[in-house]
């Protein structure tokens, strides 16, 4: 049976790969870097980790528990918070740089530079070493974007290959409660664990760069990353939206209710999970890095 043609949705999705590097958190005042404000790192925090389990979900699905766990993690972001995320991601990378962060210092030294960024947060492409914060930033969203559109790829694969297995071919029991299971986790968001901060400068350690106009995101991110090495990180909270972000990843969730919602066996699951769990949110974040974005064929 093609369930493809049933299902009827429509996704978008980009490309492939991530490298991270193991790194401690820079120390308050360190030459190389600045540390982001806490409460920015929280929300980086919880697109990192979306991004991270997300791109690790087990593509052998021996049953359906491994099925049910597959959308559990693939599920587990709220769509506002994302949002808020991919910017305080982009800032905490840019803040890893030090030609952007010396160009700031140089910048804000009239006092005055903190006040126009609140106001004009496009202002932060103008600031000196602004490119090169922008290319970092650039390159660690994409980074991850990359990496799990590969391991949505493999799923959606799978969700193909899987069809022989018998189990595979039985239809999800009580689907109703299923759907609202998964409702429930997306509604609840990112909850921090132990070591997640570590791990958000881990994957923002590596200092690659990816070329092309500062995204809306990305400009976002210089403005709160301007504004955390001027002290004042605490008024960057107004600047953690971005409206066609918000849209790209509010779009992949409801495609991925509405793909549940019409899904019958367990293998019409895997195929959801992989194009609207993992391989849309990866194109948003793509997208956020200034990538065009790419539709999935089904």
């Amino acid at each position: 049976m093609d369930f493809k043609i049933r299902l009827g949705l429509t996704a978008a999705a980009a490309a492939v790969v991530l490298a991270g590097c193991a790194a401690a958190p820079p120390q308050r005042g360190a030459a190389q870097a600045v540390r982001a404000d806490r409460q920015i790192e929280a929300q980086a925090s919880a697109f990192e980790a979306f991004m991270r389990n997300a791109r690790a979900i087990d593509d052998k699905f021996p049953g359906p528990a491994a099925v049910a766990e597959g959308l559990r993690v693939g599920s587990a972001y709220d769509p506002k918070q994302m949002e808020a995320g991919m910017i305080a991601y982009a800032a905490v990378a840019a803040l890893q740089d030090p030609k952007f962060v010396a160009g700031v210092r140089k910048a804000g030294k009239d006092g005055q530079l903190a006040k126009r960024l609140v106001s004009r947060p496009d202002l932060a492409t103008s600031l000196p070493g602004a490119d090169s914060g922008a290319a970092r930033a650039n390159a660690a969203l994409f980074r991850q974007g990359e990496a799990l559109n590969a391991s949505g790829m493999r799923v959606k694969k799978v969700s193909y290959s899987i069809q022989h297995q018998a189990w595979s071919q039985v239809f999800v029991p009580d689907a109703k409660a299923r759907l609202t299971r998964v409702k429930q986790i997306s509604s609840a968001g990112y909850r921090p664990v132990a070591g997640d901060e570590a791990r958000l400068y881990a994957a923002v350690s590596d200092g690659g760069r990816r070329g092309g106009p500062a995204s809306p995101v990305v400009t976002r991110g210089l403005a709160v990353a301007a504004l955390t090495v001027l002290g004042d990180g605490a008024k960057a909270k107004s600047l953690l939206n971005e409206p066609k972000s918000g849209m790209c990843l509010r779009v992949a969730k409801l495609n991925l209710y509405q793909c549940l919602a019409s899904a019958g066996p367990y293998y019409e699951d895997i195929f959801c999970l992989a194009m609207h769990g993992m391989m849309e949110p990866s194109s948003c974040a793509t997208k956020a890095a200034g990538a065009p974005i790419r539709t999935a064929q089904r």
